[in-house]
């Protein structure tokens, strides 16, 4: 059996250090890259692009809202043709810089509110869809199971790959628990090591109400951001070795 193991990264700017990077990119296989709205800088992006050349590590576009304060998290009221240039604007600075490294842009992934907002907001999907369509009709979008985000990326015949996350939790109908809610992050490696065998296993997970939902996984995702990133990180590579799970980019 076969899984990537991606991390949100390239998130520090200007003065401000966020995450492990230079720890973190050479245990996974695949990278989603910031690209300066919701953080990042063009410093930054460059450092982490050539990190992934050096680790052969699979580089994927974080695109989010233009919101630095926010961190990308908070809602913003935009119209599904802004959202669309908001991606084309941001794949376009990644692109600049794989094209530096001789790398190739495998897959885009929508950031924080933005995410959030197209797994139930199908004009809002349909936007992300075409604007990654239309820059390269090759690279894969990264969304989870069920989500208007994978829907709309069928309808278009656009590549996709599902995701789950190994640090959050659930709710009932398969999307996240927000942030601002009690249990909405798993902190317990242990925890998230068991939940994610079971999503690549058993295909199922836990919501947080005590449900049993169907889920799959072609990539699990670790928030770079996190206090214990790096410990999920290197726990998750030892359960996948103990279980026969190789570690590939989608």
């Amino acid at each position: 059996m076969k899984i990537d193991l991606n991390s949100d990264l390239g998130e520090s700017f200007g003065a401000y250090k966020i995450g492990n990077d230079e720890n973190i990119i050479p245990l996974i296989s695949s990278a989603n890259i910031a690209c300066g709205y919701h953080a990042g800088d063009p410093l930054v992006m460059d450092k982490t692009l050539s990190l992934c050349k050096d680790n052969g590590v699979s580089v994927g576009v974080h695109p989010g809202f233009p919101d630095l304060m926010g961190f990308g998290r908070r809602q913003l009221n935009a119209s599904p043709k802004e959202v669309e240039a908001y991606i084309l604007y941001q794949v376009g600075a990644i692109s600049g810089f794989c094209k530096k490294y001789g790398l190739k842009i495998n897959h885009v992934k929508p950031h924080g509110a933005l995410y959030n907002m197209a797994v139930k907001d199908e004009k809002y999907a349909a936007a992300i869809v075409t604007a990654v369509k239309e820059f390269d009709s090759s690279i894969k979008l990264l969304a989870p199971f069920g989500s208007q985000m994978v829907m709309q990326a069928e309808k278009q015949g656009l590549p996709y790959a599902c995701e789950v996350f190994a640090d959050r939790a659930y709710e009932p109908d398969g999307s996240l628990v927000a942030r601002t809610k009690e249990g909405a992050m798993i902190t317990d490696e242990d925890e998230a090591v068991s939940r994610v065998l079971g999503m690549i296993l058993k295909g199922e997970v836990t919501a947080i109400d005590g449900s049993v939902i169907k889920i799959k996984a072609d990539s699990v995702c670790v928030h770079g951001d996190g206090e214990k990133a790096l410990a999920f990180v290197q726990k998750l590579r030892t359960a996948f070795a103990e279980n026969n799970i190789t570690i590939t980019h989608f």
